[in-house]
């Protein structure tokens, strides 16, 4: 792509010249188009495994299947919007699951 040395135009190619359709600058007759990108790396993805991904709180609750006292929690609406929410427990030692009883 060439632009007129005169307005900033771009040249437009007639017959065998690149002519300036605004002032009428006529420019070289070889153009050489050249296009150069500079692409940077990618960046490293780190990923995680399942068991480096517990985020769920840690909270004091009895396993009914081995009794052990410390459990990961979270809670999901379960049914209807006006219903309270269902409190999930997993057992930290047995990864039993269970949820709260009302």
């Amino acid at each position: 792509m060439q632009f007129c040395n005169k307005c900033g135009t771009i040249l437009v190619q007639k017959v065998k010249r690149f002519v300036c359709p605004k002032c009428g600058f006529v420019g070289d007759s070889s153009i050489k188009l050249t296009a150069s990108e500079n692409i940077a790396p990618e960046a490293i993805i780190g990923v995680m495994k399942e068991k480096d991904g517990n985020v769920w709180p840690v909270v004091n609750a009895n396993c009914p299947k081995c009794g052990h006292d410390e459990a990961e929690t979270w809670s999901t609406q379960m049914r209807a919007g006006d219903e309270g929410e269902t409190v999930f427990f997993r057992c930290k030692k047995c990864k039993m699951t269970w949820r709260e009883r009302e």
